[in-house]
């Protein structure tokens, strides 16, 4: 039990691994937002967008693979969380810019950590995937 009488830790504490173990309705959300913020399109998304304020086509260009559909879901998603805000301007044709909430920012700089790890593991990761495949044929 923790100090504020749940089984959730203190907020401001990291959770422990065993918070995904629980069976409570806050375990749920976790996962719930983390398979949101840690699909590939969400990543990619806030990564872009924490250079700054952009329009859909721009976005777009800028993450590779990824489809109008896909895109027009995966924003629609990071605004409905809160972490994107969309602003359309009345003008012909229509404008619309894409920004990172503060809430938003706060995972960007988190994003962006994990990115920084995965650009100083990749050798690592390609090496142990090589010897992984080496042995299974």
């Amino acid at each position: 039990m923790h100090a504020n009488g749940t089984s959730r830790p203190v907020t401001g504490r990291p959770a422990s691994p065993a918070v995904l173990r629980e069976r409570d309705p806050m375990t749920c959300q976790v996962r719930d937002i983390l398979s949101r913020i840690g699909d590939k399109w969400s990543m990619a998304v806030i990564n872009e967008l924490g250079c700054g304020v952009q329009r859909f086509t721009e976005i777009k260009r800028a993450v590779p693979g990824i489809s109008q559909r896909m895109l027009t879901v995966t924003l629609r998603a990071l605004e409905r969380d809160g972490l994107v805000s969309r602003r359309v301007y009345p003008v012909v044709p229509p404008r619309v810019d894409y920004e990172l909430t503060p809430l938003g920012r706060t995972l960007r700089d988190q994003v962006w950590g994990l990115i920084d790890w995965v650009v100083e593991h990749h050798d690592d990761i390609d090496g142990a995937r090589r010897r992984y495949d080496t042995h299974q044929e």
